[in-house]
């Protein structure tokens, strides 16, 4: 068996630490604040703390099918998808150090929130709360997580080196 390199491995550190920030958060959020109640607002009501669950996946969207139904799209396929992430993680050699170091900031994010939808009977545990002043019709931004914001953060990241990486490979052909 092929040795690991210690750079593929080191990135994970992020998938370990996005997972841990965002599991102690949420227990801190369900330990000290009542569920859908607000826990504490900053500058004015723009940022505010709240407890919500989210039994379904972004936006809520499919939080009232079936249970079994629920787990199997909102948590057996993700899981399968994220072993599948890790595969092609370890068999591309291609990728650049921020390319790793985003897909596993996004596993840590993956795995933080199928740890909810696993382990949770309410569900995902969202509050982070943030006013949107009407933009495309929201008074609020949907609430998120840690989880969100690495998987957000991360796949920005991660596209931005694509094109990056894209561009430099079309100005070396040209």
């Amino acid at each position: 068996m092929e040795k690991l390199d210690k750079k593929l491995l080191l990135p994970f550190v992020l998938t370990l630490f996005v997972i841990i920030a965002d599991q102690i958060t949420k227990a801190l959020i369900v330990k000290y604040i009542e569920p859908f109640t607000i826990g504490v607002a900053y500058f004015g009501d723009f940022l505010r703390i709240i407890h919500v669950a989210n039994k379904g996946v972004a936006f809520s969207m499919g939080y009232s099918l079936p249970l079994v139904l629920r787990r199997l799209c909102f948590g057996i396929v993700p899981l399968v998808v994220m072993i599948l992430v890790i595969l092609v993680y370890f068999r591309n050699k291609e990728f650049t150090t921020l390319q790793r170091w985003a897909i596993c900031g996004i596993i840590g994010g993956g795995f933080g929130n199928l740890i909810d939808r696993f382990f949770r009977e309410e569900g995902v545990i969202d509050f982070i709360d943030v006013k949107f002043y009407g933009l495309f019709g929201l008074a609020r931004w949907p609430t998120f997580n840690v989880a969100d914001m690495a998987v957000v953060i991360c796949g920005i990241l991660l596209i931005i080196s694509f094109v990056i990486v894209f561009s430099k490979e079309g100005k070396k052909n040209a």
